[in-house]
């Protein structure tokens, strides 16, 4: 391989495919897709508190995005079906998720949500069945990018809806409804609209100063958490960048970034204080911890199996498992606030074990990217920041969450390679 290729340059990859009226609507099917799962209308249309009502309505809201993601399909059944058969730890995964039915504690609203669920995992594998890496990243960088300025435009011409007034006043918002929500969804765009500008030469600029606003924005969004992430982010950006140029450069730096690692693990183990200080958090991780320890309560009456597929956080019976978290806690969750807790809560040590492998098998195919192709500036970055959302928020293996549809197209994207694509294109 060529030292050009090791510089991660696609300049060298066979040019895009004539924009004809089909394929822009193709295009924009695929971003709409993305745009609603984004969930950035949900606040703005219904406000902070949904009614059960409300709920009804915004589950139907989400029937274009599902429609979106099997007119995709219809255009390429066979690649998609091929592509996810790439990802076996996702397909047994998901029949995991359906046959929680059979043991849920709600078996109604599982069965509800499977179907939810199974409509945005088929987001994520039509977006990876269909786009090289180049289009893949351009594709999810113009959801970002309207998302952004959307985000931007909002406090300014309505700061009452843009910008938080009572809790964290002055803290942007934009059409999230908290902070946090806005920092980390423009963390994670940050590494999108970054890997698209080095996947795609000429259009590095415009994607640069999309990649600019996300930056501005997390900072005005003032989470410190975002911050870092998006620092993360960028980081993994320069890695595949340094380590694309070279094997000996590359040996030096994986040498590097594993001792950095070690030191990075060491102070989160052995000096928490010093990092929580840092980030202006407390030592519970503003009450997450109580969560955690409220769930592993719960999860050691039924370790194997949970209870369902997403029915713990809704079933306010006075014997339900959420009432005693509720009690244990001191406040009434939404959630774990913890991908991996969320899935032994929810579907046992098989479901935890399951989504490992995914996860492991995920991360693997990555580091195979590294050294192989340039579409490792879009799924290292992007793990980088998704892996650290994961810690606080529960975005995996869940429903009409674009994190999660982003998550498994890149899973999808990396064990399905553009020459497969090229092949059927015409």
């Amino acid at each position: 391989m060529t030292g050009a290729a090791y510089a991660g340059a696609p300049a060298f990859e066979a040019p895009a495919p004539r924009l004809t009226a089909w394929r822009l609507i193709l295009v924009g099917a695929s971003v709409f897709l993305l745009l609603v799962y984004s969930q950035a209308w949900v606040f703005p249309l219904m406000g902070e508190q949904a009614t059960a009502e409300q709920g009804g309505l915004i589950r139907a809201l989400y029937l274009p995005a599902y429609a979106a993601g099997f007119l995709l399909l219809a255009v390429s059944p066979g690649a998609t079906f091929q592509a996810l058969l790439r990802q076996p730890f996702l397909v047994a995964l998901m029949l995991l998720v359906a046959a929680s039915f059979l043991w849920s504690i709600a078996p109604d609203q599982t069965l509800r949500r499977v179907f939810a669920a199974y409509c945005s995992a088929l987001g994520g594998v039509v977006l990876a069945s269909r786009l090289k890496w180049s289009e893949l990243a351009e594709v999810i960088a113009g959801a970002f990018a309207i998302l952004a300025v959307i985000a931007f435009v909002v406090p300014l011409v309505a700061p009452s809806v843009g910008i938080m007034q009572e809790i964290f006043p002055g803290a942007w918002r934009g059409v999230w409804s908290e902070k946090n929500a806005l920092g980390g969804n423009m963390a994670l765009g940050f590494a999108v609209l970054g890997a698209a500008a080095m996947l795609n030469p000429r259009r590095r600029l415009v994607w640069a100063g999309f990649a600019a606003l996300a930056l501005l924005l997390t900072l005005m969004s003032t989470s410190k958490t975002s911050l870092v992430a998006l620092i993360l982010g960028l980081g993994g950006l320069v890695f595949v960048a340094i380590v694309r140029r070279g094997p000996a450069t590359r040996i030096a730096i994986l040498w590097l970034a594993i001792v950095a690692a070690g030191m990075g693990l060491g102070i989160v183990l052995f000096a928490a204080d010093v990092v929580f200080e840092a980030l202006g958090k407390d030592a519970t991780l503003t009450g997450r911890t109580k969560i955690w320890a409220a769930a592993m309560t719960q999860i050691q009456a039924r370790p194997w199996t949970g209870y369902g597929f997403g029915v713990v956080w809704d079933d306010l019976g006075p014997w339900a498992p959420l009432a005693q978290m509720t009690k244990d806690a001191g406040f009434r969750p939404q959630h774990a606030h913890n991908s991996w807790i969320e899935q032994w809560l929810g579907m046992g040590l098989i479901g935890l074990v399951a989504y490992g492998l995914f996860y492991a098998q995920t991360l693997i195919l990555a580091l195979v990217a590294l050294f192989r192709h340039p579409g490792a500036y879009l799924a290292i970055p992007f793990l980088i920041v998704y892996s650290l959302m994961t810690i606080t928020e529960s975005i995996a293996v869940t429903y009409n969450d674009f994190r999660w549809v982003l998550f498994v197209a890149i899973a999808v994207k990396l064990a399905w390679p553009d020459r497969e694509i090229e092949r059927r294109r015409v």
